[in-house]
C-alpha cells in the first residue's frame, strides 16, 4: 500500500462534498499538472490518502482511498489527463495545519513542505503514521 496527499480547496470541493459522494467516491479531476498526474498513475486501489483543505485552515483534514485506478479525466477530452476515485474514510478528530507539519523537524523533506503547490502528492509511511497521530485518528 501506498500513501498520499491530496489538496483541494475548500470552496471549490471540500471535505464535506468528498463525504457526499459517499462509498462510490468521486474522480479527483482537474488535476493538470504532470507530476501529479504520475502520481496518480502509480496509484493502486485501497491505497490511502489524506484530504487536505488548502485555502483558509491549511489542513489535514481526513482520510480518502482510492477506489478506482487511474483513467481518462472526464472532465476534459485530452487524453493526456487521466485521474482516480477517491472516497471518503473517516475524518480527522483534530485537523492537522500545515503549521503543525512545518513545525516538526519529521516532515522537513515532506513534499507538503517542500513543494506546497503540487495538488496530489507521495506520503512516507512513516509521515503518514506520525501525522495520524497528530490528528488523533487511526492509521
Amino acid at each position: 500500500m501506498a500513501y498520499w496527499l491530496f489538496k483541494s480547496e475548500p470552496s471549490t470541493w471540500g471535505w464535506k462534498d468528498q463525504v457526499a459522494k459517499g462509498a462510490a467516491g468521486e474522480e479527483w479531476d482537474g488535476v493538470r499538472n504532470y507530476q501529479a498526474r504520475n502520481f496518480m498513475r502509480e496509484m493502486a486501489v485501497g491505497d490511502l490518502g489524506f484530504f487536505y483543505h488548502s485555502q483558509g485552515e491549511r489542513a489535514i483534514v481526513g482520510i480518502v482511498e482510492v477506489c478506482a485506478a487511474a483513467h481518462q479525466d472526464s472532465s476534459t477530452e485530452d487524453a493526456r489527463w487521466e485521474c482516480v476515485d477517491i472516497k471518503a474514510l473517516r475524518p480527522f478528530e483534530a485537523p492537522v495545519t500545515l503549521d503543525d507539519i512545518k513545525a516538526d523537524g519529521r516532515f522537513d523533506d515532506m513534499p507538503l513542505v517542500k513543494s506546497p503547490r503540487l495538488s496530489v502528492q507521495p506520503v512516507t509511511p512513516e509521515q503518514w503514521t506520525a501525522i495520524c497521530a497528530m490528528g488523533n485518528t487511526q492509521s
